[in-house]
């Protein structure tokens, strides 16, 4: 992949909108505040605004809005939807794309017709029960950053996880549970990044581990063979392409004995300079402001080609 990007941030308007209305707002602070700073420093003119609901306002001549909220109202398309309405550009995927990566439901199903691998799942409402054999997961299909997901390894377990996941919805995702090596993989355009591999010290990759610094280790580039990479990167790529995405994202993907399998995919990873995809980026010697420019860059010319 070429570090190269032709957007100048110099003297640029830019937006960068963060927080949001979602269990992720806090995040989301991170992400904007890290990419603000960035963009400030190579010289544009920022104005960072924090939403708490789906409210917008943008001011005139902003020639482009970077969109980091994540999860609810900034990744699930409704966003997306209200800045295509206005005209103004914005990063990351069209609405339409979002609503399919952001709902795990609609995910697992476009992934199912492109014949991309995914563990087996099956799809519950209210007073339903899971037929899946344990070992099982047991989600809410519409969040982010792990909430809402519960590792069913007892039949004991499984009455509260299904009461958690309808707080969040009327719709519940069981998987079966497979066992593997945990592993990310950014996706810009068509350009795969190096493979990170995720080793929580205990328990899976939940939202404690995530944001508890030193609770997870991180290898960048993950320690796989060539084989094992070439496998890892080209299911990625096959997912992000059964979802019509063409921006930047980041699949994250489970490496068994039985080869890679495809979990989720997250529209508008996280951007903190400790985050994964800025660190698969720089694994490859590009920057974190130099990722920023490419993603800008991917945007603009996605703006010109999506309705």
């Amino acid at each position: 992949m070429t570090t190269e990007t032709s957007f100048d941030p110099r003297n640029r308007r830019l937006v960068v909108l963060k927080g949001g209305p979602g269990s992720e707002r806090e995040v989301s602070l991170r992400s904007g505040g890290s990419v603000a700073a960035a963009l400030r420093a190579a010289g544009a003119h920022v104005e960072e605004i924090e939403l708490t609901g789906t409210e917008v306002v943008i001011p005139g001549g902003v020639e482009l809005v970077f969109n980091l909220i994540h999860g609810t109202f900034g990744e699930d398309g409704g966003l997306q939807q209200l800045l295509d309405e206005r005209g103004i550009a914005y990063t990351g995927e069209g609405a339409a794309q979002s609503r399919v990566a952001f709902d795990k439901i609609l995910t697992k199903e476009a992934l199912v017709r492109a014949g991309v691998p995914t563990p087996r799942f099956e799809i519950l409402h209210a007073g339903e029960h899971p037929t899946l054999p344990l070992p099982m997961v047991i989600k809410a299909p519409r969040q982010g950053s792990s909430v809402g997901v519960h590792l069913i390894r007892d039949a004991s377990a499984i009455e509260p996880a299904l009461a958690d996941c309808l707080i969040h919805g009327e719709e519940i995702l069981v998987e079966e549970l497979v066992t593997g090596r945990e592993l990310t993989v950014g996706v810009i355009g068509d350009q795969v990044l190096p493979v990170v591999e995720i080793k929580p010290n205990e328990g899976f990759y939940d939202y404690t581990n995530k944001y508890t610094k030193g609770a997870t280790e991180y290898l960048v580039p993950a320690p796989l063979d060539a084989t094992e990479i070439a496998a890892v990167q080209d299911v990625a790529l096959a997912a992000v392409r059964a979802l019509g995405l063409c921006v930047y994202s980041r699949v994250d993907v489970l490496l068994s004995d039985a080869g890679p399998t495809v979990l989720e995919i997250n529209t508008i990873p996280g951007m903190t300079e400790t985050s994964l995809l800025p660190k698969a980026a720089a694994a490859m010697g590009l920057d974190f402001t130099a990722l920023c420019c490419k993603i800008a860059e991917r945007s603009l010319s996605a703006r010109t080609v999506l309705p």
